[in-house]
């Protein structure tokens, strides 16, 4: 349990986010090396891991939906310091995630092969994107109950154990993937298979590992109960209450990667896997945004609970001005360097057109995406996360309308989808800003602390 309530707030978020990032920097290192090694088996491989990769999004917000319910409520209570609550509400939450990741894992075997047809642009590309997926599935059914872990432990500060088991993983899969995707060391050449193989053996390692070593004993802040994994169904929708909304928001996600696959689709395959990899790169300089605003949650969170507004609005403006600042940076680079950039991935030059040409246009929403991610958090340490859910569905609904009227017409061409999302990501972010200082208004009115019987 780390108290997150006192000292000061930037050097919290520093140190959460620097254990946070750690974990993203190895991912990110993933993320790239895995595609650099896909990328060797041609586009039509490489078009098959994003495709497959789009179910990552809906993954993302089922797990989303675990984390950050399981969180706030745990960062709550050990604002409050009520240890009891903080582990009633962990097994609660493991016991949803183990129920979860039983009906994605039986759901996604069986509609695997349809899912792979409908969004590839030929058969060959159908047909390896159905190979990951034997693999690639039963490894994100593993996230949930490994989210439900290291999200529990947020909620009480502590991010280091979550770091370290998950940068372990990272490592075991960069060192397998090219071991069984070229059938290295005599093992059997798996192709693109070999990729999502190698995700499922370390996810395995990392769910055992950090089961076994961080959970157990009743001596442990927070440790396993069995008997608080039947379902309650107070606590289940107290935690969904909070964790719905900011789970729909990436359904929406994958809602508008599903389209811009669909639209790309009469481009080729070529459009296909430079989208594909254009989006691992802006993925992977999101990363480091995506772990201060997992950080910003729990700091915020524990203040809320300790009715300390003050450190709240903090939290969210030092979260703010790094995000910002990032960005910025991030987006320049992407900008002034987006063919090289992709030209690492693929030599195809019609990939590198469009891939290329993706970049430099969503740059320009970097810092917008940056706030947006904060903002985001901060109506999750709140407890409230409709908001963000309302202005994510607009954007949405905005974008894809008139994407899909725009894809009939003659001459259509892939950057008007571009540069739509830049501007409407902007209009997102402003959005977002004025309803969360509307909620700030609403819930950090906490009443004075009552005056002892002494004074």
């Amino acid at each position: 349990m780390q108290d997150l309530t006192t000292g000061s707030v930037t050097r919290h978020l520093l140190k959460t986010t620097s254990f946070m990032l750690v974990t993203m920097v190895f991912q990110t290192l993933y993320f790239l090396v895995d595609l650099y090694w896909v990328g060797r088996l041609g586009k039509e491989s490489v078009a098959a891991v994003a495709v497959a990769g789009n179910l990552t999004f809906l993954v993302l917000a089922a797990t989303q939906m675990l984390s950050v319910g399981t969180t706030t409520l745990i960062s709550h209570a050990a604002g409050r310091k009520d240890p009891l609550r903080a582990n009633f509400v962990f097994n609660q939450s493991l016991g949803l995630g183990i129920a979860s990741a039983l009906i994605f894992l039986a759901t996604g075997m069986g509609l695997r092969e349809a899912y792979a047809a409908s969004l590839s642009a030929d058969a060959e590309t159908a047909r390896l994107a159905g190979d990951y997926l034997a693999w690639f599935i039963p490894a994100m059914a593993l996230q949930f109950p490994l989210v439900s872990m290291t999200a529990a432990l947020r909620g009480t500060g502590n991010f280091k154990p979550g770091m370290i088991v998950q940068t372990c993983t990272v490592l075991i899969n960069l060192v397998l993937a090219p071991v069984l995707i070229f059938g290295w060391l005599g093992m059997p050449a798996w192709g693109v298979a070999g990729a999502a193989i190698a995700s499922f053996v370390a996810l395995i390692v990392g769910t055992i590992w950090l089961a076994l070593r961080y959970f157990r004993g009743i001596t442990a802040y927070l440790y396993f109960r069995p008997a608080d994994w039947r379902p309650q169904m107070t606590i289940w929708g107290e935690m969904l209450k909070i964790g719905l909304p900011a789970g729909a928001e990436f359904a929406l996600m994958a809602v508008y990667l599903f389209i811009v696959y669909t639209v790309s689709r009469p481009f080729g395959s070529a459009a296909q896997a430079g989208f594909g990899i254009g989006l691992r790169i802006v993925q992977a300089c999101f990363l480091p945004v995506v772990a201060l605003g997992i950080s910003v949650s729990p700091v915020a969170g524990q203040n809320v609970g300790a009715a300390q507004a003050q450190r709240v609005r903090d939290t969210f403006r030092s979260g703010v001005m790094m995000a910002a600042g990032y960005m910025f940076l991030a987006g320049m680079l992407c900008f002034l360097l987006a063919a090289p950039i992709i030209g690492i991935f693929s030599d195809d030059p019609a990939v590198i057109a469009v891939g290329s040409e993706y970049l430099r246009i969503v740059a320009w929403s970097f810092v917008a995406s940056g706030v947006i991610f904060v903002a985001s958090s901060m109506f999750q340490a709140l407890g409230n996360t409709l908001p963000p859910l309302a202005t994510s569905f607009t954007r949405i609904l905005v974008t894809c309308v008139p994407i899909v009227m725009m894809a009939g017409r003659p001459g259509f061409e892939l950057w008007w989808v571009w540069q739509l999302s830049v501007a409407i990501g902007w209009l997102h972010m402003g959005a977002n800003l004025v309803l969360l200082r509307r909620e700030f208004g609403r819930r950090l009115n906490f009443a004075p602390p009552p005056v002892s019987a002494e004074s």
